[in-house]
């Protein structure tokens, strides 16, 4: 009995070496990250968020999933963003590893989100009413009947948007025709909303609608 008491003892005691270990470790971890970019620290310390602002001000959240093999095995990450990043990890890396990582992948995602703000801003946007960072897509409102939903690509957000078109089938093929016909006449150095806002001004002309 006694032997069993003092086996179960110092596999407590080892436990609480562990989890001090561990609590020490997050704490140092996140001071090297800034206490001031932490949004949420769970009761067990295994789930963080950071925000983290790019180079355009935009605010990101990055969420931080830690397990008991950590920093052996690489966190779980997630964010509002259109694709995730890959973690780069080594034995050696630390929670300012994942952070600074996550930092140069919004920034190579501006091109994208400027393109989307610049479509929110000049033009006629029906859908998402209240857009993430994670979507691609816009739905814009032509007239009474008709709406073309844009996708943008993510990787060449400049490059020629897929397209598609909602409404009657009259009105639909009809502005698909237009569209296959003028599409690649748009000056590709001009962005979207100019080249959008070209294209839709021939398709207000011929359905007689009022841009």
């Amino acid at each position: 009995m006694d032997s069993v008491k003092r086996l179960t003892d110092h596999s407590r005691c080892q436990e609480l070496a562990m989890s001090s270990s561990f609590c020490r470790r997050i704490y140092s971890e996140v001071e090297e990250i800034g206490w001031e970019h932490l949004v949420k620290l769970g009761e067990d310390l295994t789930f963080l968020t950071f925000r983290v602002v790019d180079n355009k001000g935009r605010v990101h959240i990055l969420e931080i999933t830690l397990d008991e093999t950590y920093p052996k095995y690489p966190p779980s990450v997630s964010a509002d963003v259109p694709y995730n990043f890959n973690l780069e990890w080594s034995s050696n890396s630390k929670l300012r590893d994942a952070v600074q990582q996550f930092k140069r992948h919004v920034d190579k995602l501006h091109g994208f989100w400027s393109t989307l703000d610049d479509i929110d801003q000049s033009l006629w946007v029906t859908d998402p009413e209240h857009s993430h960072h994670a979507m691609s897509y816009r739905q814009i409102k032509m007239g009474d009947d008709c709406c073309i939903i844009l996708s943008i690509n993510v990787d060449d957000p400049l490059s020629l948007p897929e397209c598609r078109f909602l409404g009657s089938d009259t009105t639909v093929n009809f502005l698909r025709d237009i569209w296959k016909r003028n599409c690649k006449k748009c000056y590709s150095n001009l962005r979207i909303s100019k080249r959008m806002r070209s294209w839709l001004n021939v398709a207000f002309v011929m359905l007689n609608i009022s841009p």
